[in-house]
């Protein structure tokens, strides 16, 4: 496919998993691309790599300024940098609970509100949020982590909702549980990693985690101007953990 050609992208937190998939995918489909992460030693061309931390507005504003610089515009943004977090309501401190907000919400505000005076000279804009499944299903163990999905799904269509009629498109992409990096640490950190990972496959009706590329092809979909008619849109990449019921299989 080649809906993206001529287009400029740019992906946060496109150095490693599903950030690093989608910007790949991406440039295969005919954009440029750039990426902006803490550490971009592994990205490699065609992609271009920015540094910069989704927590200081600076360095955010300077990123995203050069990465259009580079590219000569932006047409699409994925923002899709984020961090992860265990346990229950008791389980994270004040601190912890201000350091994910600030990463996972906060951050997507800042890298958005850098990036729109661009988009608006796009005609062909979209804004793509990643999302969860653990903004719209209760997951345990996920307290701080479900509180900031939540909030960056209702962000999405707040957004959706401002930006429409400057011919902005916002939706989110929302993964079941993928196999990137991160949960890699988490099953590694488990007593029992193998029936860590069984668990987390099991409560997919596929039975399996997802794949970083799946989630790439599903921003793709929604940042493509192919899919000019979508927006505000919450698109579930969960192997049917949301809406479906299955009766286990017989033995």
């Amino acid at each position: 496919m080649s809906d993206f050609e001529g287009l400029r992208a740019l992906v946060t937190g496109g150095a490693s998993g599903i950030g690093r998939a989608t910007a790949h995918l991406l440039a295969e489909r005919g954009a440029r691309v750039a990426v902006l992460d803490l550490d971009t030693a592994t990205v490699d061309r065609p992609l271009l790599g920015h540094r910069a931390d989704v927590t200081d507005d600076t360095a955010v504003r300077r990123a995203v300024s050069a990465a259009a610089a580079d590219l000569g515009g932006l047409d699409v943004l994925v923002n899709n940098a984020g961090i992860g977090a265990r346990g229950t309501v008791e389980d994270n401190d004040d601190a912890e609970w201000h350091r994910v907000l600030d990463v996972n919400v906060v951050g997507m505000v800042r890298v958005a509100r850098a990036a729109l005076p661009h988009l608006r000279r796009s005609s062909h804009a979209a804004v793509v949020n990643t999302c969860s499944i653990a903004a719209t299903a209760g997951l345990p163990q996920r307290a701080l982590y479900s509180a900031t999905k939540g909030a960056v799904y209702s962000l999405t269509l707040a957004m959706a909702a401002d930006h429409v009629h400057e011919g902005i498109r916002v939706n989110c992409v929302n993964p079941g549980t993928a196999d990137t990096p991160w949960i890699g640490r988490l099953l590694d950190a488990a007593d029992d990693p193998a029936a860590e990972r069984a668990a987390l496959e099991a409560r997919q009706p596929t039975g399996r985690l997802v794949t970083a590329a799946e989630v790439a092809g599903a921003i793709a979909y929604l940042a493509s101007p192919l899919s000019g008619a979508t927006t505000g849109t919450a698109l579930a990449v969960d192997g049917g953990m949301q809406g479906l019921r299955p009766r286990p299989a017989a033995r």
